[in-house]
């Protein structure tokens, strides 16, 4: 049978980025929502998933082997069957009585297979268009991502929520739901595997061998540590979002927990809207409105609004744990004044780690900006539930905004090109 060496991107672009978005959403929001469904404490579920931010880490220094060992292809579709395998792992050990180590485990294996599903296609998003492709296509790609984003959280929470009304027994019912995720995987596997398209430079890969492709990583990565301002670069990649780091591990549990523990006592079809739907809603609307902001003045023009865009709206949650409100427009509203917030902010995040990237090797410069940046969401997010517990609720996010200032502090030692990200 002859291999199809291009084919109507439109046919597996789509699906291959929902299905890139949708394991990072499970290993990093689902998992919490349904741990603390399953009555893990607060401490455990803010230690352990914090931890599975590590394959996001690393995942700059393992590219090279996915780049240079079998196909991109061949990853694509192995790592989408190993996603499936974890979600079924998943659900299979939800009933038993130690479920939260086993499931954890599997976890581990979906977030790994995660972050090398991301090398392998974004590495084939280039080698299967034409550049003229690439560039008509990013807007599509990413707009499917943010589908995942919002299925994820959303209507997969939603379906959570009403399977545990169905079936009267939560571990059951996200057992079951977990069993359809893996099912939507193995469909992925099996439809990337006909509709992807066979291009010549990715069965080629020639060139160099492991052995001189890790040599040139070497001095990429010796070569990033040597940016002019990278100390002060570095800090503000790893504490510009400490608050929100802690603040996004506790979220969902905060909504979720009895208003005598100090929660709202949201369902988990509650969580799915308020959280999952109006909330990611708010955070894509926030994001491109903080891009068009950015391309009319430029990003240094617009950093400090955005600074304050991503701290400030966080005090939604102090009000909320000290209100208490029980009406679920109030709660729905605050959500979104917090995401969107954090969506405006972030474009000065990602834009900034651009701007230190802009250079020689700047796509894995890129790649090690992600890692600090997943690090920084990591670190904090460890601790963040062992804190909430000592303190409360409503101290707790009065400590989230203290964990503010140091990314207002280091932001005034920046070193911005006042004309970067303005449209020309």
């Amino acid at each position: 049978m002859k291999k199809v060496t291009t084919r109507n991107a439109w046919a597996w672009i789509p699906s291959l980025y929902f299905a890139e978005g949708l394991p990072y959403v499970f290993v990093m929001t689902v998992s919490v929502i349904m741990y603390k469904r399953l009555n893990v404490s607060n401490t455990d579920i803010a230690l352990y998933t914090s931890w599975l931010y590590l394959p996001w880490v690393i995942k700059p220094i393992w590219s090279p082997v996915v780049d240079n060992l079998r196909t991109k292809r061949f990853w694509i579709i192995s790592m989408q069957l190993l996603v499936g395998g974890a979600l079924a792992g998943v659900a299979f050990t939800l009933p038993m009585s130690n479920f939260f180590q086993y499931s954890l485990a599997f976890l581990w294996l979906m977030a790994f297979s995660s972050a090398t599903h991301d090398i392998a296609a974004d590495g084939f998003y280039m080698l299967g268009l034409s550049t003229h492709d690439q560039a008509f296509f990013v807007g599509i790609r990413n707009t499917f991502y943010r589908f995942a984003m919002l299925a994820g959280q959303g209507p997969l929470v939603i379906l959570a929520g009403h399977m545990e009304g169905i079936a009267e027994n939560t571990s059951w019912a996200w057992s079951i739901t977990f069993f359809i995720l893996a099912g939507l995987f193995v469909a992925f596997c099996f439809w990337h595997l006909f509709i992807l398209p066979h291009p010549p430079a990715d069965d080629q890969r020639g060139g160099k061998g492991l052995k001189d492709v890790m040599a040139d990583f070497l001095e990429t990565f010796v070569s990033f540590f040597q940016k002019p301002g990278i100390g002060v670069a570095l800090v503000f990649i790893l504490v510009f979002r400490l608050g929100e780091a802690q603040l996004v591990k506790l979220a969902s549990p905060f909504l979720l927990d009895d208003l005598a523990d100090g929660g709202l006592g949201l369902t988990t079809s509650n969580i799915g809207f308020v959280y999952g739907t109006a909330g990611i809603i708010a955070l894509m609307l926030g994001g491109i409105l903080g891009g068009i902001a950015v391309s009319r003045h430029g990003m240094k023009k617009w950093l400090w609004p955005m600074v304050l865009a991503m701290n400030l709206p966080n005090l939604v949650y102090v009000f909320l744990a000290f209100v208490q409100p029980q009406h679920l427009g109030i709660v729905t509203a605050s959500v979104m004044v917090e995401q969107f917030g954090y969506g405006f902010g972030f474009t000065a995040y990602m834009l900034y780690m651009i701007y230190l990237s802009d250079g020689r090797h700047k796509t894995a410069h890129y790649a090690l900006c992600t890692g600090f940046m997943a690090l920084g969401m990591m670190l904090p997010g460890m601790v963040s539930g062992w804190i909430q517990e000592m303190m409360g609720y409503q101290y707790f996010f009065i400590w989230v905004m203290i964990c503010t200032i140091p990314g207002f502090v280091v932001v005034n030692f920046l070193k911005i090109d006042p004309t970067f990200g303005m449209k020309r």
